[in-house]
């Protein structure tokens, strides 16, 4: 066996997966729920599942003839850090975030998408790999082709920050959590990170775009509207399954549009 094919097939610790697996591909779709990976991959052309292994659920699919790996990341930063660095190591390049979110804007609906420009770093994951001065950007080529894939399918999205909490509760200045405590810090951060410009909280991105960023990557991130703070707390799940369409239709046509582009 000859060191490129060891190379080839050997299988990255934690997501489970060798290049060999992945047919060449450059694109993820990276969904947080392993639930939502088979559900986003019937929008791509002969899509075969890959593994699963801890919270690294993937399925190899095409757009046309390009290969795109989804694969799911758990629930925040650490593991979406460790998703990167194993993903990048394969061959992929180009890394795009599928997730949910809650928004913070009067404006902004359910079911709406939200194509984040940059990103509040709450999270401690990147401050392993950047100082907290160095900002939290996407791939500007990757979110403007996302900002045309919703235009050509008239999808309603908004463009702007997006705060990246490492909690879904005190963080986030939820006080529905089991003892109802939010610490002094983050007590009138909601209104503070509103009153800002900052459209919705989610766990991931400002840690995908900082890795991205220092490691030579490139990186986006898409996320569907299912809870309004501005009404309440509650997960809207009746508008669960239209959010997976929208964002699984909106970075398939990235994809085509990003692959023309370059």
């Amino acid at each position: 066996m000859t060191g490129t094919t060891a190379d080839m097939k050997a299988i990255q610790y934690h997501i489970g997966l060798s290049k060999q697996m992945l047919c060449g591909a450059k694109y993820a779709f990276l969904p947080g729920d392993p639930g939502r990976v088979e559900p986003i991959s019937k929008y791509l052309d002969n899509s075969s599942v890959l593994t699963q292994h801890r919270e690294y659920r993937s399925v190899l699919g095409y757009v046309d003839s390009i290969p795109v790996l989804v694969m799911s990341t758990g629930i925040g930063a650490p593991s979406t850090g460790i998703a990167v660095e194993e993903l990048a190591r394969l061959g992929i390049t180009h890394f795009l975030r599928l997730g949910t979110t809650g928004a913070i804007q009067p404006h902004v609906r359910l079911g709406d998408l939200i194509i984040s420009e940059g990103a509040v770093r709450l999270e401690g994951t990147s401050g392993h790999y950047a100082p907290i001065e160095y900002p939290a950007v996407p791939s500007l080529i990757l979110t403007q082709k996302l900002v045309d894939s919703s235009r050509l399918q008239s999808i309603s999205y908004h463009t702007g920050i997006c705060c990246s909490s490492d909690s879904f509760w005190p963080g986030q200045e939820r006080y529905d959590s089991f003892s109802g405590f939010v610490p002094r810090r983050f007590q009138g951060s909601l209104e503070e990170w509103r009153r800002l410009g900052v459209l919705n909280f989610e766990m991931e991105s400002s840690a995908l775009f900082t890795i991205a960023r220092t490691i030579g990557m490139h990186a986006a991130s898409l996320c569907g509207v299912i809870a309004l703070r501005t009404e309440g707390e509650s997960v809207q799940q009746d508008v669960y399954a239209q959010v997976i369409e929208r964002l699984a239709l909106v970075a398939r046509v990235m994809v085509r549009l990003h692959n023309e582009y370059i």
